[in-house]
């Protein structure tokens, strides 16, 4: 009986389960580790994102006779004169914008209900209404729950706070030395693969980490260049909050597929409530910048595809933002991505073995 591949299976799936109930025994003790994680998360996943971003000017310069610290500091320092640019050119506008924003913000919902009833009034358009005369009442109750959601969330932003505090503490720390010692980080992770793998496992991590930098580094460029369009697109018809609605249109944009759609939701609202043909040129505005986009710029950009579904890519934002909230929707389909290139390696190392005993059997019966 315990030679019985049957038996030997449900008697590992019994002691894994048993280690799985003892774990949630005793899970009281892992709970400072839970909470040092937690605390750490963003600060990491920022800081692997900007490793793969500026690794490659660490590298160039690096080439050009520079140590890898010294080149990590000139960066630092460059980084620090752009935030100064920032400072003096850009945030006077975003922030007059933002503090314009905050005032009209009792206005909005009003100034919604007043276009609709020009709608509704007008001869042309009163047909399309008729039968849901409530339409403009329902559409202004969303916007106000809206408003209000964001008001209410304003009621932890001593948390907010102190999670940026964390969060601008630390990670200059962490990426200077994952940017200092990220080189080292593959052969540690290789001497731990078996020798028999070894060359497979190598090669695992090496398209892992082509992935994660094609995917990271294209996607920045792609949004700030369709910011960049929708700035100068919003300036061209006048629309209201131009720059802030194009700044929010950047992070919003790393969401797969949905992202897209939810940039655009508060530009159409804006310029809805400034006159329904702002409305249509704003969204006429989004719809050319993200054609130039998709078919334009990606295809010079990524030189490939990603090879993922865009199906695939829906449920793994829905699923990710279930379990994980907005940092599961950002990581989804990174963690997809390095999850199909280690199952893809084990299958061919599978596959290869299989045909490799084939190979020897056929070789024993000759």
């Amino acid at each position: 009986m315990l030679q019985s591949k049957y038996f030997r299976t449900c008697l590992a799936i019994i002691a894994f389960l048993t280690i799985l109930y003892l774990g949630s025994k005793v899970i009281f003790l892992f709970t400072p580790v839970v909470a040092i994680l937690n605390l750490l998360l963003v600060p990491m996943m920022l800081s692997g994102f900007m490793y793969y971003l500026l690794r490659p000017l660490v590298s160039f310069l690096e080439r050009h006779k520079l140590g890898r610290g010294l080149s990590i500091l000139l960066i630092y320092l460059i980084a620090v004169g752009l935030f100064i640019l920032f400072w003096v050119l850009v945030w006077p506008t975003l922030r007059e914008q933002i503090q314009n924003f905050i005032d009209n913000t009792p206005y909005l919902v009003q100034g919604m209900q007043d276009q609709f009833n020009k709608l509704q009034n007008n001869p042309s358009l009163s047909r399309f209404f008729k039968g849901d005369t409530d339409v403009a009442a329902r559409l202004s109750g969303y916007l106000n729950d809206g408003i209000t959601w964001v008001t209410n969330s304003m009621t932890n932003l001593i948390g907010v706070i102190s999670s940026i505090v964390v969060v601008i503490a630390t990670l200059p720390i962490i990426l200077y030395y994952m940017l200092k010692d990220g080189h080292k980080l593959s052969p540690i992770l290789q001497s731990l693969i078996p020798k028999k793998y070894r060359k497979e496992g190598q090669e695992m991590l090496k398209d892992i980490d082509s992935a994660l930098s094609g995917f990271i580094v294209t996607r920045v460029l792609l949004n700030v260049v369709l910011g960049i369009m929708l700035y100068i697109g919003f300036l061209i018809i006048g629309l209201p909050y131009s720059l802030l609605l194009a700044v929010i249109s950047i992070p919003l944009n790393f969401i797969p597929y949905v992202g897209s759609l939810l940039a655009a939701i508060p530009v159409v609202i804006v310029g809805f409530i400034d006159s329904p043909s702002m409305a249509i040129w704003s969204l006429v505005i989004i719809v050319v910048a993200q054609q130039i986009q998709d078919n334009v710029l990606s295809p010079i950009i990524y030189g490939k595809s990603l090879d993922v579904h865009p199906l695939t890519t829906v449920l793994l934002v829905l699923i990710g933002g279930d379990f994980f909230g907005i940092i599961g929707v950002l990581i989804a389909l990174p963690v997809y991505m390095i999850i199909k290139i280690i199952f893809l390696r084990i299958y061919e190392i599978i596959i290869a073995e299989r045909i490799e005993e084939v190979e020897v059997i056929k070789e024993e019966h000759l």
